[in-house]
């Protein structure tokens, strides 16, 4: 097809009010074949007027593409001048009995498949602007590596108690190091480890992550690098940058692991074995929260540990979802495999 009206063997729709021409369906890129209900999550009111038009046998990417079509023809109710390209687009299914969501459709996966037939009614949810996870990252992994040595390195513009006798505490020093170093391997990671399973996220997210992290870099480099911070005993903090150290280099490690398990382009959930896996399902996690509590034991601060917590609190919400998720896969029935016995995420506790 190229885009043409084809006069034989297609649907067909009358055109006009006396309803005396045919207007044969197009079937371009796109393609039209059977109409859909779309409907707006948040109201259930009609988010498309008339209906969307898809074609039989269609993706759930035919889907948005569809609908970004119709919103650049100014068809989309409340959003008559915006262009909703298909990263800011979520269709679900209409919520069964009990339910608060429906099941969200996923690309790659035919409307057939979610018993999407014409009539159907689906619910839609425009995600706002997005930006690219990678993209996001990068910043607010980036501001933490910068805040954090301003307070190390210009002490004299930041703190009225600093003179020039004032002298620099190794633990000071090695949490600098420490610091610099876990947020580096960071960046690297976004770049050459991580595979997101979504491309983008939304816009408002950049801020809100940015504002976290460089405002706790602020928060807990001014206290370390104070002029009147009280250092630990020397094996305090040995052991303290000690744990720490063993826990980076566990957690680049779980995050190889992880991105190994799926091939290039994959979405699957699989279940993540070895190393410290086989104890925990986010270990990667579990590292990241033990590497905190050893650079808190050796530079003792209240905003350290603050971070510390605030951090770990967010990773095992995160880590419970996908806990719950992958016993939910992979429950040992119909043939598939039986999720392991593990911890979620800090052992002994969680």
């Amino acid at each position: 097809m190229d885009g043409r009206w084809e006069p034989l063997g297609l649907p067909t729709r009358e055109r006009g009010l006396g309803g005396g021409e045919i207007e044969p369906i197009r079937c371009d890129g796109i393609g039209l074949g059977m109409k859909i209900t779309v409907l707006w999550a948040r109201n259930g009111k009609d988010a498309v007027p008339g209906g969307l038009d898809v074609k039989d046998g269609g993706t759930v990417e035919d889907l948005m593409k569809a609908m970004e079509q119709k919103s650049r023809e100014g068809g989309i109710a409340a959003r008559r001048k915006v262009k909703l390209q298909p990263t800011r687009q979520r269709f679900s299914l209409p919520p069964k009995q009990g339910e608060k969501r429906g099941e969200p459709l996923k690309n790659g996966k035919k409307l057939s498949d979610y018993g999407i037939k014409a009539g159907s009614v689906l619910h839609f949810k425009d995600l706002g602007p997005q930006i690219g996870y990678a993209t996001v990252f990068f910043w607010e992994y980036f501001g933490p590596l910068a805040v954090y040595p301003l307070f190390y390195f210009l002490p004299e513009y930041i703190y009225s108690q600093w003179t020039p006798q004032v002298t620099k505490h190794p633990a000071q020093t090695y949490a600098l190091v420490y610091w610099s170093i876990h947020y580096a391997k960071r960046i690297m990671e976004t770049f050459f480890v991580h595979q997101f399973s979504h491309g983008t996220m939304p816009i408002f997210n950049l801020f809100k992550n940015c504002t976290y992290y460089w405002g706790f870099a602020a928060f807990v480099s001014y206290f370390i690098n104070h002029p009147l911070y009280t250092p630990v005993s020397p094996l305090k903090m040995y052991l303290g940058f000690g744990l720490g150290a063993l826990c980076q280099v566990s957690n680049l490690y779980c995050h190889l692991i992880l991105a190994s398990l799926r091939a290039k382009g994959s979405k699957e959930y699989l279940i993540p074995k070895g190393f410290l896996f086989n104890i925990c399902t986010c270990a990667n996690y579990t590292a990241e929260i033990y590497g905190w509590l050893g650079f808190n034991i050796a530079t003792q601060s209240v905003a350290g540990y603050l971070f510390m917590f605030a951090g770990a609190y967010q990773m095992t919400l995160w880590a419970i979802a996908k806990h719950k998720r992958l016993r939910r896969l992979y429950d040992g029935k119909d043939g598939r495999d039986k999720y392991p016995k593990r911890f979620i995420v800090i052992p002994p506790f969680i």
